[in-house]
């Protein structure tokens, strides 16, 4: 139980960095793009991969 509390919290962790990375790298300037338009939205969809690799693997 435990070391699924920890996965799913890495995969958070990672998840959001990665989608905050992805914003930064290649964001939307036109603010059409619905993941990456803030970086709030991006780093939510970031997490929300990340949660569902974690739990899914």
């Amino acid at each position: 139980m435990k070391a699924m509390a920890i996965r799913v919290g890495i995969g958070l962790v990672v998840g959001g960095a990665l989608g905050y990375g992805w914003y930064r790298l290649v964001g939307c300037s036109t603010g059409t793009c619905p993941l990456t338009a803030t970086p709030l939205r991006a780093i939510s969809y970031g997490g929300f991969m990340g949660l569902l690799w974690a739990t899914l693997r």
